[in-house]
């Protein structure tokens, strides 16, 4: 008894597209396609909305799919993250009410928004957050292993968390989980490596690495101050200083952890 197998170019599986390739393509053309249809529809809709609003429906439509299994677009071609960059600045034009010539660098800035690049690397980071804290499915855990947890020798790199990268010899690869995750996690800075932080610290401490990082060359300098809270208990904060150079001038950002 036999049987036919008939071979495709792509499918869909949970909503992604897989070409043959692996070069996302595809997937990359139905969220531009998708969210670009979405657009005009809101276009007429935003009128009569307060820009509270306006944001709210814009992410809710538009932002979702540009953030929908982004881990699997690590390692595209820069024509595709123009595609991708090029559907989030059309909605954060709408959003500000911006014309097409004026400069998206800031509207970006002031909406707080990665860039497409940047939303890729964050969900990607996150992934190896959870999966070296055991939140994550165990075929996806195994692939995150600690240089402390591997090997009889001590190493200097053992005393932070930094992660075991495997060797590749090819460009797939390279864009793996297995070797793109643990690459990206040590290049980010150890205070996102301490084992203590709250998924909701690590997310919003890893935004803002990436968010000024994306701005210029970065200048961090980290110090405590001692500070009184309303219960009139002594505590201490970290603040970290951020002073990057944008456009001619330097700029200086505090954040509190």
């Amino acid at each position: 008894m036999s049987s036919t197998v008939r071979t495709v170019d792509m499918v869909w599986d949970l909503g992604v597209v897989i070409d043959s390739g692996l070069s996302k393509t595809d997937q990359v053309s139905a969220i531009c396609r998708a969210a670009y249809y979405q657009l005009r529809q809101l276009r007429t809709v935003t009128r009569c909305l307060t820009p509270e609003a306006t944001k709210i429906t814009v992410q809710a439509f538009i932002s979702c799919r540009l953030n929908y299994c982004n881990a699997l677009l690590n390692g595209i071609a820069d024509e595709l993250l123009r595609q991708l960059q090029s559907v989030q600045n059309a909605a954060a034009r709408l959003v500000a009410g911006s014309r097409t010539s004026d400069h998206i660098t800031p509207v970006l800035r002031r909406l707080h928004w990665l860039p497409a690049r940047r939303r890729i690397e964050f969900k990607l980071a996150l992934l190896i957050y959870k999966s070296l804290n055991g939140s994550t499915p165990r075929y996806l855990s195994d692939d995150c292993q600690l240089v402390s947890d591997v090997g009889h020798h001590r190493l200097r790199s053992s005393d932070v968390s930094t992660c075991v990268v495997p060797r590749t010899h090819t460009g797939f690869g390279d864009r793996a989980f297995q070797a793109a995750g643990p690459r990206l996690w040590n290049s980010l800075p150890a205070s996102l490596h301490q084992s203590d932080t709250t998924v909701n610290q690590f997310k919003k401490l890893l935004k803002t690495h990436l968010f000024i990082w994306d701005c210029g060359a970065l200048v961090t300098v980290a110090f405590t101050v001692p500070c009184k809270n309303i219960s009139t208990t002594t505590t201490t904060t970290v603040w970290l200083v951020h002073k990057w150079w944008w456009r001619g001038t330097y700029s200086w950002c505090i954040f509190s952890v």
